[in-house]
């Protein structure tokens, strides 16, 4: 499809926001998406297209923490790595035979989950803990789940994998850290894999998001330290939630 010069330079600034978003606090999709949607792009082309966008950030950042990914006490990555591309492939194929009028009644509420769960997944996890316990076999059953949501759109599901995991019993932040984003650059490889076969990837749209998210990604880290975490998610979480209304205030309109 051809875009204009206003189009390219509005997906250049969201997908530089979005790379500060991510390295600093996460969300980044929730801007890249509705800026690919804001475009003219189709949704299912559109979510395609974040999510090649957003993944050399991804696959940087991974590289970045690859020495401190490691397993969890009674759980193995040997484990989840093939759970989560399993439900990863399972997820992007859902989306690729999803038609396009369902996806745009269903995105407004996966917008609300992925809301909800960057606004209150740091609290999530230990508010859950105080009354519940899983055992292994769920948390394999739970993170395939989050896999294969990850696959189909994925807003927030780093955070819901940490709730997840919290309650599960581990209490390393920074080992559940390394591997979030080890294992969501995981879910992604194989739905970029599978979006740009079928065909589904606006590729002028999605580079262009993805050269300037790596710069965004950089500056993010450079900056992101001086940055209060806390702040900066109400700030994101506000936007988030508008996003979402305004996806809903969409869906009903049609």
């Amino acid at each position: 499809m051809g875009l204009g010069v206003n189009a390219l330079l509005l997906l250049g600034g969201a997908g530089f926001v979005a790379g500060v978003m991510n390295a600093v606090a996460g969300g980044g999709s929730f801007l890249t998406f509705p800026a690919l949607v804001a475009a003219g792009l189709p949704s299912v082309g559109a979510n395609a297209s974040s999510t090649v966008a957003l993944f050399p950030g991804q696959l940087t950042s991974a590289y970045a923490y690859r020495r401190e990914i490691r397993s969890f006490e009674g759980l193995s990555m040997r484990v989840l790595v093939p759970l989560s591309l399993a439900g990863g492939i399972c997820g992007s194929l859902l989306l690729l035979f999803t038609p396009e009028s369902t996806f745009d009644r269903v995105i407004p509420w996966l917008l609300l989950a992925g809301t909800i769960a960057f606004a209150f997944g740091p609290r999530l996890g230990p508010l859950l803990r105080r009354h519940l316990h899983i055992g292994a076999r769920t948390l394999l059953v739970l993170q395939f789940a989050l896999a294969v949501y990850g696959g189909y759109f994925g807003g927030a599901v780093g955070l819901l994998m940490m709730a997840v995991w919290s309650v599960f019993g581990v209490s390393d932040v920074r080992a559940m850290s390394a591997a979030r984003i080890a294992l969501v650059t995981v879910m992604n490889s194989v739905a970029v894999v599978c979006f740009a076969v079928a065909g589904k990837v606006f590729w002028l749209p999605a580079a262009t998001m993805g050269v300037a998210s790596i710069a965004g990604g950089y500056l993010g880290a450079r900056v992101g330290r001086r940055m209060d975490p806390a702040k900066l998610r109400v700030v994101i979480s506000c936007f988030n939630v508008a996003i979402t209304i305004a996806f809903f205030w969409r869906a009903f309109r049609r």
